[in-house]
């Protein structure tokens, strides 16, 4: 997303949590639970969910301004 005004032009960052991220207590798929703010925009503090398909643990994560980096190219969260 593009933010500026009067000729400059700032790039700003979107989070967006993964869809879908491994679960460290049996290695299966978690997928994300929560849905986006009211207002479509995510930020460092929100909290979201993900649910283990195998052994339904569910995993809190609050997300950060690492995530974001960590997203962009690729890696999961911790958990």
């Amino acid at each position: 997303m593009r933010a500026g005004g009067r000729g400059t032009t700032t790039l700003v960052s979107v989070l967006t949590p993964t869809p879908q991220i491994v679960c460290i207590d049996c290695g299966g798929r978690c997928f994300l639970l929560s849905h986006p703010p009211e207002d479509g925009i995510w930020e460092p503090g929100d909290v979201i969910a993900y649910r283990c398909e195998d052994c339904l643990d569910r995993w809190d994560i609050v997300m950060s301004d690492e995530d974001d980096a960590e997203m962009a190219r690729g890696d999961q969260p911790d958990i």
